[in-house]
């Protein structure tokens, strides 16, 4: 939900980071992999109950995922494979946080395993739902390669989320329901929303094949 905002304003100050990555002679897809890199090293400082440190780690990860679009297109190295690495080190990246949380946090190991179990139907449903408006020529709101359907949950919300979990764990009783259920509501407003495109779709075509 926040993630379009956030690319908006991202490149504008990110400028000397760019800079900085062209002088090192770094490619975006180094850039891809420091960021699940810098994921691993956050989720290992999770399971040692370094919480601050995982926060902050994350959050440096997090800005090498984000800049690395952005560095592909400003030296013209945009490519569907950067694409496709981009959003398969992301998930990996969500992922191996959950299990750094349940090695230090074993008491709620359900809601672990439906948090991954979430994840694959948020990602699922996202390229679904992304290759459905491209079908439907629905006009693409963002610069990513790969199409991605909007929801409630996007990158922005899951690291918010994680950063709540470390930072105030004695509510995980409380974080984690609410979590579980933005998940899953943003499952079921991209089903919803794919099932009324295919809708305003099929009426529109009916009406030009009445007009005709």
């Amino acid at each position: 939900m926040i993630d379009e905002s956030f690319r908006r304003v991202l490149p504008v100050y990110s400028k000397q980071l760019i800079a900085l990555y062209i002088r090192w002679a770094l490619t975006p897809n180094r850039i891809t992999f420091l960021g699940m890199l810098g994921a691993c090293l956050a989720a290992l400082a999770v399971a040692v109950s370094w919480n601050v440190l995982a926060v902050i780690v994350w959050w440096l990860s997090r800005i090498l995922d984000g800049t690395d679009g952005i560095l592909a297109r400003e030296t013209g190295q945009e490519s569907p494979y950067g694409a496709f690495l981009d959003i398969v080190c992301d998930m990996f990246a969500y992922g191996i946080m959950i299990v750094g949380f349940f090695a230090a946090y074993p008491d709620f190991a359900w809601y672990w395993l439906f948090i991954l179990f979430a994840y694959i139907l948020c990602i699922t449903s996202a390229l679904a739902l992304g290759s459905l408006e491209a079908s439907l020529s629905v006009d693409q709101k963002d610069n990513r390669g790969l199409r991605l359907g909007a929801g409630l949950a996007e990158a922005g919300e899951t690291g918010i989320a994680y950063s709540v979990f470390l930072v105030f764990p004695e509510y995980l009783w409380l974080w984690l329901p609410v979590w579980s259920g933005i998940l899953f509501y943003t499952v079921i407003s991209r089903v919803r929303l794919a099932w009324l495109l295919q809708s305003q779709h099929q009426s529109r075509a009916d009406v030009t094949r009445a007009d005709a």
